[in-house]
């Protein structure tokens, strides 16, 4: 059996405008907390299939751990407990993304290590390899490091368990290749891909049940001691959207898929 602790934050609604701006705390995105978040898209998957391994090995048990704002996570989870059976576990924090790794991952250590009945020696960390806000591939590896975990996976897509309590992970790697490799056991650090496993559907009844657990866990929520000074940001701009359209008319299908096929190989 495993023990799986997903990392998860949450992010501001990818379909809202984000404008970077400067206050007395440092970066931030301009009316911050009035827009509508989202658990981050990258630690869904790693949240999926954390259900997913936990339904094919029996006696699992799984944990969302999340750093940010308790009002947020609040109306995040009403969404999310829906998707999957987890014990919420939560430190109250800024959500941002201009925070330092090193201080996300000591804040993420010091609730995994707080976790009632948790077996180091079964322990698979889950997160995102890529972060909406954070740029995870940086937290996970701090995090691994912090919890005394060597064997550390980023960009998986497939976890298959043996029958020997081994696993194999595959990797994504340069030119749509993967790396397939096998990891004696837990503990291990994954950081996932999009995986292969659809959203699940919408469960009342499971998410009746996570918000039993998530409601106390979001009242006794300690504050994360983050130190907004530990990283600087000189500038902060928006990446510059650059389009070249071109309208040609009455051009033949033949010259289309040329041009199309030139520019692909180009």
């Amino acid at each position: 059996m495993y023990h799986i602790v997903v990392c998860g934050g949450i992010v501001p609604d990818p379909l809202q405008t984000l404008e970077p701006v400067k206050g007395p705390a440092g970066w931030g995105l301009k009316n911050e907390l009035m827009l509508p978040s989202i658990l981050d898209p990258w630690a869904s998957h790693a949240l999926y299939e954390a259900a997913h391994l936990a339904k094919t090995v029996a006696g699992c048990k799984v944990w969302l751990v999340s750093l940010g704002p308790k009002a947020k996570l609040q109306q995040v989870m009403m969404t999310v407990a829906q998707k999957a059976p987890f014990e919420l576990v939560v430190t109250d924090g800024p959500a941002g993304g201009f925070m330092d790794a090193t201080e996300v991952a000591g804040a993420l250590c010091t609730a995994i290590e707080g976790i009632a009945g948790l077996d180091k020696n079964k322990l698979l960390v889950f997160g995102g390899w890529q972060s909406a806000s954070r740029g995870a591939g940086a937290t996970l590896q701090i995090l691994g490091e912090k919890l005394g975990i060597r064997d550390q996976f980023q960009g998986v897509d497939k976890l298959t368990p043996g029958a020997d309590g081994s696993l194999e992970i595959m990797e994504r790697i340069e030119g749509g290749a993967y790396l397939v490799s096998t990891c004696a056991g837990a503990p291990a650090v994954l950081g996932w891909a999009t995986g292969e496993l659809p959203e699940p559907p919408n469960n009342p009844q499971v998410g009746m049940a996570n918000m039993r657990l998530a409601m106390p866990a979001l009242q006794k929520a300690k504050p994360a001691s983050l130190d907004a000074t530990a990283i600087a940001y000189q500038s902060v701009v928006l990446p510059a959207q650059k389009r070249d359209t071109r309208v040609v008319k009455d051009t033949p299908v033949e010259d289309i898929a040329r041009e199309i096929i030139a520019w692909m190989a180009s």
